[in-house]
């Protein structure tokens, strides 16, 4: 059941916080209801660098890897609604309170020292994107982390899972393919523990890795980075490398990756644009699309894990699917809008629910 806890802004810390003979059914939903508001919140900042993008199709290289990146972590936010409804939770998207706001922390206290921004591609928003995605012990080029990582919370949700099997329902599941250009992975259903096991090591390892690898190590993946080091690669402008193969090390020391030319979306303040300054009519139109549509997508996803008629999920889900695309025209429309501070940077989208 979620209860308010699920919307305390450390609430993820205090979960890792108790000790393991606490965590039962009632940890195991409000665990997975915070990794529900992870998984959703790394996607407004990514649209916003790949959007901002001027020319996709001639970058070839940054905008097709943070696409990439884009729909592994839409099919991460299916598979964590998979796991919460398998064991009997319902799933909280389209609601003020738990919906992240920007310029804000990650939800439930991971990497408490981050405040996550929405602004066009720059070396300072590839620089966050990796570091929400950055693993305990990078493999290359690490940073010390300190603090909760996701991969780390996601150890401790499986290891629930482990202890606790008969919990595993399979109620509520739901089947999409999420690849991009034919590869990458599906919201699968969830209905065993070797399943559970399955999608959390997907999750896990798409955004950091393995301990000894920086690869994605999933079929179908051709090679591909995990998402922290496509950040590190597009960050430092250089491909990442195996130096040696025993010990096996890796170094950004290989081709240069040329930094894409971006339209200048500023960060956007908080409390949204209006909280800046007045809008013009244009502009306000523009942002309510947006802003509109991103909360009528989290309306169907979060009926589509609560309806019990499986052909109506998958029209719900359809439709969710849709609207995360109706986003881009007026999103890029907002960053093409210069700000009326004479800066030169532009407007952009604030992925901010609204009611019906």
């Amino acid at each position: 059941m979620t209860t308010l806890l699920a919307y305390r802004s450390n609430r993820i810390v205090e979960l890792m916080a108790e000790p393991a003979e606490g965590r039962g059914a009632d940890w195991l939903k409000d665990a997975l209801q915070q990794a529900l508001m992870l998984e959703l919140a790394t996607l407004p900042p990514y649209l916003c660098g790949l959007w901002s993008i001027k020319d996709p199709s001639a970058d070839g290289v940054a905008a097709e890897a943070i696409r990439r990146v884009v729909f592994d972590e839409m099919s991460h936010l299916g598979l964590a609604c998979n796991l919460l409804t398998t064991i009997g939770g319902v799933p909280r998207l389209a609601d003020e309170r738990t919906v992240p706001k920007y310029p804000g922390p990650l939800p439930g206290g991971v990497r408490p020292e981050l405040s996550v921004f929405l602004s066009g591609l720059t070396k300072e928003s590839l620089d966050l994107y990796a570091r929400i995605e950055e693993p305990d012990a990078p493999v290359a080029d690490a940073e010390g982390a300190t603090h909760t990582s996701i991969g780390s919370f996601y150890t401790a949700v499986l290891a629930v899972f482990r202890q606790h099997e008969g919990l595993i329902t399979g109620a509520r599941q739901l089947k999409r393919r999420m690849a991009h250009h034919g590869t990458g992975n599906s919201i699968e259903p969830l209905t065993s523990l070797a399943a559970v096991e399955k999608a959390i090591g997907i999750i896990k390892e798409q955004g950091e890795g393995t301990s000894g690898s920086p690869a994605n190590p999933h079929p179908g993946e051709d090679g591909e980075l995990a998402h922290y080091y496509v950040f590190r690669e597009l960050f430092l402008g250089r491909k990442l490398i195996r130096t040696s193969e025993t010990p096996e090390t890796w170094a950004f020391a290989g081709e240069d990756i040329p930094m894409p030319a971006a339209l200048p979306m500023a960060t956007v303040p908080l409390g949204g644009w209006e909280a800046a300054g007045p809008l013009d009519a244009d502009t306000r139109r523009l942002l309510g699309d947006v802003n509109r549509a991103y909360s009528q997508m989290l309306r169907f996803l979060e009926s589509a894990w609560q309806t019990d008629f499986p052909a109506e999920a998958d029209d719900l889900l359809t439709e969710a699917v849709g609207q995360m695309f109706e986003l881009e025209g007026p999103g890029r429309m907002l960053m093409e809008r210069q700000l009326p501070d004479g800066s030169g940077r532009t407007y952009g989208p604030e992925f901010r629910y609204t009611d019906a």
